[in-house]
């Protein structure tokens, strides 16, 4: 876990300076309307504005994202190690028969992290202490309810960065609505020319606020289903792996 933390807090250091480089490259390249609607380059308090805020929350999520997708690249590769045997006349008994691939999982440096190397080190575990394959099959139902909840718990972070974002596109509008109207009902600004140019200008930019939160936030949903689908996948497919070549396997007497 402690490797699993260090990659996120990497993750999200590298996603910050990327998300600040964006900014800085938008705001140079960018026409002064898109510029004014993606980033908000008119405002009083630049570059300190509710869509850079945007921006690094987006660019964070995708961190989060990417550290997941490197975790279901893992568990994948899992499946090309051949732990267990795949003859169809092999009988698993305990002690010599299983213990030799308790020993080869657990030589793994990812076995504290992916679903195939635990689920064969618990049930081999299990199966050594028990002697029955009941028990070990009930354990492996068991363990496979433990880390589709744990899997969830994993994306907690991301959840919460797809709400803040829309969160933060609202709070933008209802504040450029706010400034619109303190602009507007200023007395200073009434007899002006181009109160009415000044006003609506400040409305559309106060919008665009939530219309970029909005497309911002379904980018990420869409990649989070993606990556969350091919961790659910590779679950039940390490689940399958385990019960067809371990399960089915186990002598039971």
């Amino acid at each position: 876990m402690n490797s699993l933390m260090s990659r996120r807090l990497a993750a999200q250091a590298i996603a910050l300076l990327v998300s600040l480089l964006f900014i800085v490259l938008m705001a140079r390249f960018l026409p002064t309307t898109a510029a004014s609607i993606l980033l908000d380059v008119k405002r009083e308090t630049w570059p300190f504005t509710i869509q850079n805020a945007l921006w690094i929350a987006f660019f964070a999520g995708l961190a989060e994202l990417l550290v997941r997708w490197h975790g279901l690249r893992l568990e994948e590769r899992q499946f090309d190690l051949n732990y267990l045997p795949v003859d169809e006349s092999t009988v698993l008994r305990p002690g010599d028969d299983v213990t030799p691939i308790y020993r080869r999982v657990r030589e793994n440096p990812h076995r504290d992290q992916c679903f195939v190397p635990r689920l064969i080190a618990r049930c081999v575990l299990g199966y050594n202490l028990s002697h029955s394959a009941d028990q070990t099959n009930s354990l492996l139902n068991s363990s496979l309810e433990l880390f589709m909840h744990e899997m969830e718990l994993r994306y907690n972070m991301i959840r919460y960065i797809i709400w803040l974002i829309p969160s933060l596109g609202f709070i933008g509008t209802v504040v450029g609505i706010m400034l619109a109207l303190n602009y507007a009902g200023d007395r200073a600004n009434v007899e002006s020319p181009d109160m009415l140019y000044q006003v609506t200008e400040r409305l559309g930019v106060a919008f665009s606020t939530t219309l970029l939160a909005l497309v911002l936030a379904a980018i990420l949903v869409f990649i989070q289903s993606l990556v969350q689908g091919g961790e659910e996948r590779a679950l039940n497919r390490a689940g399958q792996y385990c019960l067809d070549n371990l399960i089915n396997r186990l002598y039971a007497p």
